[in-house]
């Protein structure tokens, strides 16, 4: 047991000297963080941003580089948590914006551009034969699940523990209070015989099956093929529908991880760089589920939202997905994105820390821990202490990514860039190597 209490002293000291090098380093944002907690709770209008004991504040973004309110420069390896793959300030979606602003913006009708765009979302990936749009990811599930459970009838929807399909669908650790009010089967990730034994005594009441193709928030928990498969044919022998969340993961090939693995879901959702990196959602799939939102109908089922078309994102995500992150650079990004996770991974090895790094393509995550990780349960086996001091170290090098550990590459970022990450995660490992073994023997 003292050999245990050592070892919490030597990380929580450690972690204490790194947040005061972040304190001493970063004045500015803490004065701006104070000025924010008078108009916000926390200063703060978006949870996932907020980091103890302050977050920083950035003023400047150009390429794949950031700068905050100190004047310190950061490669940018969040990319917006996935929906800024293009980096920052593209000039083709620059030119698309301004086009759009020059044309004038609320019209309060249709425009030219919508069509385009939801014919290029159709053919880009398998599963959409008609789509609407939405503001947000959020909006695109609550929509595609709302749909669910008034086609069939149903009540029940199955999700995943670790899950995360927006704001109002929250099933990370203990879950959400204000999560939509749904009845909801939670099961648990990339384990078939458990979730196939929770649903069955449900079956004639199962709506929907929301899952996401790879767990983003949780850590970059890819979902295993059969596990898919599975809640493929589970949906089928039920009278559910299948929905895959790829609001993050319709990124990691040209038509997302449905298209790797061969599974189409009865819906899809999408989100984050799809609108060209303005506000964006959008739901589809099969047409007869999807017909069920034609207005033509006199059952038709009502969706409504002022920006559900807006000019802007209209044409940035049309100029986005079809003349930059076309099939070609989606394939290219991912494998390069492969190929710096090995290498991550291969300094990880070479040290002998518990330690790696998980995710599928443009999208990893570190975890404290070298044990497999397949769901929630296994990513919380990690050290905490350990991946905020992770954090600490590198955005003092200079690496800008969620402080949960998440990774999004953009296609803004080249090879040296990549050579800067490998170099600061070696050096975090060959400086902090005696904590990890003393993590280990306590």
């Amino acid at each position: 047991m003292a050999l245990a209490h050592s070892t919490n002293i030597d990380i929580a000291a450690a972690l204490a000297e790194a947040e005061e090098l972040y304190r001493a380093r970063n004045p500015k944002s803490l004065a701006q963080h104070h000025a924010a907690c008078a108009a916000m709770p926390g200063g703060n209008t978006r949870s996932a941003i907020h980091v103890d004991p302050f977050p920083l504040t950035m003023v400047r973004g150009n390429g794949a580089r950031l700068w905050d309110l100190d004047g310190h420069e950061y490669v940018d390896f969040l990319s917006e948590f996935t929906a800024g793959i293009f980096g920052h300030s593209h000039p083709k979606i620059r030119h698309a914006i301004d086009a759009a602003l020059d044309g004038g913006l609320n019209f309060g009708a249709h425009n030219a551009t919508e069509a385009q765009f939801a014919a290029a979302i159709c053919a880009r990936f398998p599963s959409i034969e008609l789509v609407r749009f939405t503001n947000s990811g959020t909006e695109a599930n609550l929509m595609a699940v709302s749909a669910a459970r008034a086609i069939t009838g149903r009540p029940k929807i199955l999700v995943f523990q670790g899950g995360y399909h927006g704001g109002v669908f929250y099933f990370r650790g203990h879950g959400s209070a204000l999560n939509a009010p749904f009845e909801y089967l939670l099961g648990r990730y990339n384990d078939l015989e458990a979730v196939e034994a929770l649903v069955r005594p449900y079956r004639a009441e199962l709506a929907a099956i929301l899952v996401e193709p790879m767990q983003g928030t949780t850590g970059c928990i890819p979902a295993e093929r059969d596990f898919l498969a599975g809640l493929r044919a589970s949906a089928d022998d039920t009278g559910a529908l299948l929905i895959f969340d790829e609001v993050m993961t319709s990124r990691l090939s040209p038509g997302g991880l449905q298209q790797v693995h061969g599974i189409l879901p009865d819906l899809t959702t999408l989100g984050k760089y799809v609108g060209g990196g303005m506000s964006f959602g959008a739901f589809g799939g099969r047409a007869d589920i999807m017909e069920h939102f034609d207005p033509r109908r006199p059952d038709a089922f009502q969706h409504a939202g002022t920006f559900n078309n807006n000019v802007l994102t209209m044409n940035a995500g049309l100029v986005g997905l079809t003349e930059i992150y076309t099939p070609e650079r989606a394939r290219a990004l991912n494998a390069w994105g492969d190929r710096l996770r090995e290498r991550l991974n291969a300094v990880v090895k070479r040290s002998r820390l518990a330690m790696q790094f998980t995710g599928l393509g443009s999208m990893l995550s570190v975890h404290m821990t070298d044990r497999p990780i397949r769901s929630q349960d296994d990513a919380e086996q990690g050290n905490a202490k350990l991946r905020d001091l992770f954090y600490f170290d590198l955005v003092g090098r200079g690496i800008w990514f969620a402080k949960r550990g998440m990774f999004a590459l953009s296609i803004a970022l080249d090879e040296q860039d990549g050579d800067k990450l490998v170099e600061a995660v070696e050096e975090f490992t060959q400086t902090h190597a005696p904590l990890f073994a003393n993590a280990q023997s306590g």
